[in-house]
């Protein structure tokens, strides 16, 4: 079910493949999560004082800290490439990996590579960092570990897609090299194992006579409230078990905040504040928006 209006681009994607597996209309649906990251307790604090929320998704692991001017986020023998998303109040930092060294102070994708790196912070404010699933450690040490202890059967599984052209290295893609464009949708990126939309700053509420309502058969949407509030909109399909049933949900959050919106459901996001920003994040790459060619670095990450 898709019901974008015509002038929303992505009424001109192509129908997505279908799922690699049929799925039994009785496989159980899981719950949406949201988690208010100012609302909970830190799962660590560092000596410098940075604050550090981690929640999980079926595929990838999100790492959100309030990080201070001066501290040092190191992985060490890191199994595959990471993201920072830096959006426009992000804290700057110098990150150091695959034998490069790139400072950043302004919105931008950055893809880490795998094996060491630091991630230096130069002065105070939010650093996002986005990993897979398959660090063992990372994965357990999530807020919300205990939704997953069952796998979403509906769920795709994370199998990687190809490796970058040149190999793993430390890239950095400032938006400010891709701004918003007529005939694209948003501001597209992959790594091998995500991919990320910077959705457009939002200096009003959304319409709500224009709203995006559909769905995805076999994969997660990650709703990641950067700036603003925003109610999430999600409606579950009925299965044959009506006492599995349940009902919609039309729930406000602020932000900083993640919505994990599990297939099948319909959903669609309406920001409800003066000004809001939203990033989207899905495990593994979209195959659409990758067939779509708006995803903004391709030239390096091939599709499958």
């Amino acid at each position: 079910m898709t019901m974008y209006a015509k002038d929303d681009i992505r009424s001109q994607l192509a129908a997505p493949p279908p799922p690699a597996t049929a799925v039994d209309p009785s496989t159980p649906i899981k719950p949406s999560q949201w988690i208010a990251f100012h609302d909970t307790e830190p799962t660590e604090v560092s000596a410098a004082g940075s604050r550090t929320w981690i929640a999980r998704a079926a595929n990838l692991v999100i790492a959100y800290s309030d990080a201070k001017a001066g501290d040092v986020f190191t992985r060490t023998g890191q199994p595959d490439e990471y993201a920072v998303l830096m959006y426009s109040e992000s804290a700057p930092v110098r990150v150091i990996a695959g034998g490069s060294v790139a400072d950043v102070a302004e919105e931008a994708f950055v893809v880490v590579p795998p094996g060491d790196s630091t991630i230096e912070v130069v002065a105070d404010g939010p650093l996002i960092r986005v990993f897979s699933t398959v660090d063992e450690v990372l994965r357990d040490s999530a807020l919300n570990a205990q939704a997953y202890a069952e796998p979403d059967r509906r769920a795709a599984p994370l199998e990687p897609w190809p490796d970058p052209v040149g190999g793993f290295a430390l890239r950095v893609y400032p938006l400010a090299d891709t701004p918003i464009a007529e005939g694209r949708f948003g501001r597209i990126f992959r790594t091998t194992t995500l991919m990320v939309n910077f959705l457009a700053e939002e200096p009003q509420p959304r319409d709500e006579h224009k709203l995006s309502p559909h769905h995805h058969d076999d994969f997660e949407q990650i709703s990641f409230g950067v700036k603003g509030r925003f109610v999430h909109h999600i409606r579950y399909p009925w299965g044959p078990d009506s006492a599995a049933w349940r009902a919609d949900e039309h729930r406000e959050i602020g932000t900083p905040s993640i919505c994990i919106i599990p297939p099948p459901t319909v959903h669609t996001t309406q920001g409800v504040g003066p000004h809001q920003q939203l990033l989207d994040i899905f495990s593994p790459p979209r195959e659409d928006f990758s067939a779509s060619g708006w995803v903004l670095n391709a030239d390096d990450y091939p599709s499958k």
